[in-house]
């Protein structure tokens, strides 16, 4: 593995019965960069995600997060290893508050036993004041308006506040790799510009964090990564800049068809 490397995807296929979603997949992320993962709908981006984080066990292959194959792993196992996601739809519970949905993000330091609720209440309180303090550092970073609105439920917040609530709450656990599912989904141009300035804006005080994103908007790539790859049929068709693979006729024909 390259020092420089966090990530080492070797041939990794993944079959849903006649189904190829990845199909003998090579590539890598390497340590704090920002990385578009692109490609047509049906391409096996989000099939990559969920093998990844431990949702589906690969048909064959090997993907190395930090020097150790994480197939076969619990989602559970690999978020502990520090690999966090968002998904394409919202995961919120919208009836519990903004610092209820971001503390969970850490539930695996929260120490949420019966006994040390019940009996060890200084200690509780002093947890729970500590993580009211990280709530706030986080949300500061993203939106300070939303600092005073700690306690109040998500239901009651716009898309662009819920999505950063969620990007909030997989930094919770401070992972050495965020992978972001289509965050941009649901939101105006206007809102997606914002969140953008949001997570390059986090990225900037967590030099060492590797993003994966998936995004279909292509000014958004061009805008944040450093380098792309690009999907389609499982396959790896293109890799490199924004504007080296938007100039590949392979990429433009998976976006555009032929006729391109």
């Amino acid at each position: 593995m390259s020092p420089q490397n966090l990530v080492e995807v070797d041939n990794l296929t993944m079959r849903f019965g006649g189904v190829t979603a990845l199909d003998a997949l090579n590539m890598s992320v390497r340590q704090g960069e920002i990385l578009g993962l692109l490609g047509p709908n049906g391409s096996g981006k989000t099939t990559f995600f969920n093998v990844l984080t431990g949702l589906y066990r690969a048909t064959s292959g090997r993907i190395t997060f930090a020097g150790e194959d994480v197939i076969g792993k619990t989602p559970q196992a690999i978020y502990r290893s520090g690999v966090a996601r968002t998904f394409q739809r919202s995961r919120l519970s919208l009836s519990l508050t903004v610092f209820d949905n971001i503390v969970i993000g850490d539930y695996q330091h929260i120490q949420h036993g019966l006994i040390f609720n019940l009996l060890r209440r200084k200690s509780f309180r002093a947890e729970y004041e500590t993580y009211v303090d990280k709530v706030r550092d986080l949300l500061r970073i993203f939106s300070p308006p939303l600092v005073g609105r700690l306690f109040e439920p998500v239901e009651t917040f716009t898309m662009i506040d819920r999505r950063r609530i969620e990007v909030c709450r997989a930094l919770m656990s401070q992972p050495r790799l965020l992978l972001l599912d289509e965050p941009s989904a649901g939101m105006t141009h206007d809102e997606t510009d914002e969140l953008m300035r949001d997570i390059l804006q986090i990225r900037g005080k967590m030099n060492d964090l590797s993003v994966v994103l998936i995004e279909h908007e292509m000014n958004v790539i061009e805008r944040v990564t450093e380098r792309c790859v690009v999907l389609n049929y499982g396959k790896k068709i293109a890799e490199g800049t924004y504007a080296g693979i938007t100039a590949d006729p392979d990429v433009q024909t998976a976006y555009l068809g032929e006729a391109a």
